[in-house]
Formats: structure tokens, sequence, C-alpha cells
């Protein structure tokens, strides 16, 4: 089974580009939804998180903006959140693709923000990048509901830039000019991998099941 591994920066497009492979018949992993799960009601990660920040869960269920407040200008914090969630997140991709190899899938994605930020570009078969001039990104991200420039440059300067995934990636999506162009840019990548064969997925796995003895 062959692992696309797709991020981008924030206001990148690479939630709408994640949406194009699943046109083409991709099956997807959605880190930003594991992590959502984990933060409702009856999430692994509820109790854990109220162990670290008390104040950020609320009726039974992780409050994602307190969350932000509290971890968004402490590294310290941050970091620890981070340890704590990364290994439950990462369990749900090992289901995922356990899930997605009984069922015969060839090739999927891994649709994942910070691919590059936590290592997990070398547990994949590509990386695809999306991007996008940093006007653009901007104007994206600036219309979003509660964002601020600072917070905007807080978010980036947490991120590997732009120009290094560009660099990292064995393709990139320039989602600029249009949905069209970019679905184009997708279909043109399958085409490309489309008779390569995975050769990473055993070596993820191990590492899950290293991780969690």
């Amino acid at each position: 089974m062959y692992l696309i591994g797709l991020t981008g920066s924030i206001g990148m497009g690479k939630t709408q580009t994640a949406a194009l492979f699943e046109e083409e018949g991709v099956p997807r992993y959605d880190a930003d939804a594991a992590v959502h799960g984990l933060y409702e009601v009856g999430g692994a990660a509820v109790g854990p998180i109220g162990e670290l920040f008390p104040e950020a869960v609320r009726d039974g269920a992780v409050d994602r903006a307190a969350l932000g407040r509290i971890v968004l200008k402490d590294g310290a914090k941050l970091a620890a959140l981070e340890k704590m969630v990364h290994p439950l997140a990462g369990a749900t991709q090992v289901d995922f693709l356990n899930a997605q190899m009984a069922a015969g899938a060839t090739h999927v994605l891994l649709d994942i923000p910070l691919l590059f930020e936590t290592g997990g570009h070398e547990f994949v078969d590509c990386v695809v990048v999306v991007s996008a001039p940093p006007d653009i990104q901007r104007a994206r991200v600036l219309e979003r509901p509660g964002m601020t420039e600072e917070k905007f440059a807080d978010i980036l300067a947490k991120q590997v830039p732009d120009s290094d995934k560009r660099a990292a990636a064995d393709f990139i999506v320039d989602s600029s000019v249009s949905v069209a162009d970019a679905h184009r840019q997708v279909k043109e990548i399958l085409a490309a991998v489309r008779d390569r064969k995975g050769t990473v997925l055993q070596a993820r796995l191990d590492r899950a099941q290293v991780r969690d003895k």
C-alpha cells in the first residue's frame, strides 16, 4: 500500500486539496478530524488534557479555543500537550492503515498539517505539499473568524517554512489559480504514482508497535 503524505502551511488550501484526492477515490486519513475525535466527550485525550490543563475541559470535552489560548504562547505547555496527544493520534492512524490494508487499498492519503514538524514525512512513500504565494495565504487566513495578524504570526512561527516544505516535497500543488487547476494537478500526481508500490508501511507499523509496548 502506497502512502501519500499531504501537508501545507496554514491557509495554503490543503483541506480542499485533500478533498480532491478523495474525489479521485483515494482513502483519506484526516489528522485534524482524528484529534477532534480525541477531544470530544469520551475521547481518549480528554482525561489526560484535564490533568494537564483543567481549565481547558468543559462538560466532558476539550474546549479547543481555551486550550489554544493556554498553549499558543507557551512553548513548554505546547510541548507537553504534543507529547501526550501525538501517540494517541498515531494510534488512530495505525487503525486507519490496518483497515485500509485489509480492504485492499493500493494508495492512501495521510492528510497531516504538521507532517514535517512531527517527522511523519519519514514514514510516507511520497510527500505532497500544497502551496500558494504569501499574499494569497495571508488573505485567506485573515478571513477566518477570530484570526488576527498576531495569531497568524504565532502560528507561522511554529510551522516549518513553506519554502522548506517545497524544497523537501516530491510533488507540489499550487492552489493559487482555481479548484479546477488544483484538481488537474492532483490527477497528474495520482497518474505518476499509480503503479508505485509502497515501501514504508511496515516500518510505520513496527514503530507503532514499539511505541505501544
